[in-house]
């Protein structure tokens, strides 16, 4: 019997994905469990497995294609096996949202079910369409690297003839290459590119943060020529251990001390219960930069880590994000976040929302410029700071209040530390 697996629901809202790679070809054997496919999804790369074990008699789709949760991804002869028939089971996952049913497939592999087919029988399998074309005709389409499938043919019994493959070259004027999926125009002034994954779901993150929040900006500069000459001080100490001490980890550290003050910055509206939800614990969501679009890894705990274990996390999550090695639960529950634009080059911008976040702070590009201090003009080293918050929840007094939290320990590094370091020991005379 034949078996058809479709692309199954893995969490997250997630309702399509796009085929980044096969690991399986039409004849080759498979148990339950093996990877089938890597799938490119909204937020994460992932291994899809096999739920059967048999031969793949068929894969739908190619590398690039857009598949809808539910739709074919495979067809697996079984055979007259029946140890690998799934189990199902209800399950929540804690943090997600998603409740559904998973598909435990035999003894080795665990993923969440689709609504899979029906068994088909061999018998029932229909050919693809194939056109009947003139060699002339079916030359030409090839050149110009036009599928003549697609045409339409007018000739006798319906071949595609010459001047169908015209036709349709000069009303699309576009030739596709299908390997990298990007469609051109002859004329080469235009090029177009399918949206991914990660940019449709940053597309409607954003949209959806506008036209939910109440966004207000607050701009700032703080002058932190101390935690500039801290920094280079143990630079190079920390590069021996192969980790890069930026501005970052003093940021986050400054940013979870003033969160502690400030519960409201560290909260969200719940509407549909009519209640505020305050966080007493502080995850601080780090916007890192990729090729493909934005991705924001959170580091766990920010307020108890020292400045050493936020350079490695920073490190870490930066480079994991750059890969696209990142998981779902490394981008999950985080209370607040950071953008460093400024590493790029941006002196001001206005951040958007990580929604249902309170607020998000945007770090420019640190300067040189002249201060006044002790009324002396005087160079100094300056950070710009832009605060983004949902003015449902926060009023202005409040933003004003926090930034200056924040101004004040980047001003004074060595105050937040010390600080931080009596709060440990404190925590530890108590056994906590």
């Amino acid at each position: 019997m034949r078996y058809i697996f479709n692309f199954p629901d893995i969490g997250e809202g997630l309702d399509e994905g796009t085929i980044a790679e096969w690991y399986v070809v039409k004849g080759q054997p498979v148990r339950s469990g093996d990877a089938l496919l890597k799938m490119e999804t909204d937020k994460v790369v992932t291994d899809i497995p096999s739920p059967r074990t048999g031969t793949i008699v068929a894969l739908y789709g190619k590398v690039g294609d857009v598949v809808k949760v539910g739709e074919p991804l495979v067809e697996i002869e079984t055979g007259e096996a029946a140890a690998d028939e799934p189990l199902t089971e209800q399950v929540e996952e804690k943090g997600a949202g998603v409740v559904g049913t998973l598909e435990v497939a035999g003894n080795n592999a665990y993923l969440p079910a689709s609504d899979e087919g029906p068994e088909v029988r061999q018998d029932q399998d229909k050919p693809l369409r194939k056109a009947l074309a003139t060699p002339v005709a079916r030359a030409m389409a090839k050149e110009h690297g036009v599928d003549i499938n697609l045409i339409t043919g007018t000739g006798p019994g319906g071949r595609v003839t010459t001047e169908d493959v015209s036709r349709y070259i000069q009303s699309s004027r576009e030739v596709i290459d299908r390997q990298k999926k990007i469609v051109v125009p002859l004329d080469e002034r235009v090029t177009f590119e399918p949206l991914s994954q990660l940019r449709k779901t940053i597309a409607k993150n954003m949209l959806a943060s506008k036209q939910q929040a109440a966004h207000m900006t607050v701009h700032e500069e703080v002058e932190i020529s101390n935690l500039s000459a801290i920094r280079q001080r143990y630079k190079e100490q920390l590069a021996a251990q192969g980790l890069k001490l930026s501005y970052l980890p003093f940021i986050i550290k400054a940013v979870a001390k003033a969160l502690k003050s400030h519960p409201l910055l560290n909260s969200q509206m719940d509407l549909e219960n009519n209640r505020m939800i305050f966080k007493h614990y502080y995850n601080i969501g780090i916007a890192v930069d990729t090729e493909d679009g934005l991705m924001v890894p959170v580091i766990r705990d920010a307020d108890r880590l020292s400045i050493t274990e936020l350079a490695a996390a920073v490190s870490g999550f930066a480079e994991k994000a750059r890969t696209r090695s990142i998981s779902m639960e490394d981008m999950k529950d985080g209370t607040f976040t950071i953008t460093n634009y400024g590493s790029i080059g941006g002196i001001h911008a206005v951040p958007v929302i990580n929604f249902p976040q309170a607020g998000i702070l945007g770090t420019g590009r640190v300067m040189e410029k002249p201060v006044i201090i002790g009324g002396e003009i005087t160079k100094g080293v300056v950070m710009p700071l832009s605060l983004s918050v949902d003015h449902r929840i926060v009023d202005g007094g409040e933003v004003t209040r926090f930034l200056n939290d924040v101004m004040k320990y980047l001003a004074d590094p060595v105050a937040m530390l010390i600080r931080s370091e009596e709060h440990t020991s404190e925590l530890q005379s108590r056994g906590l």
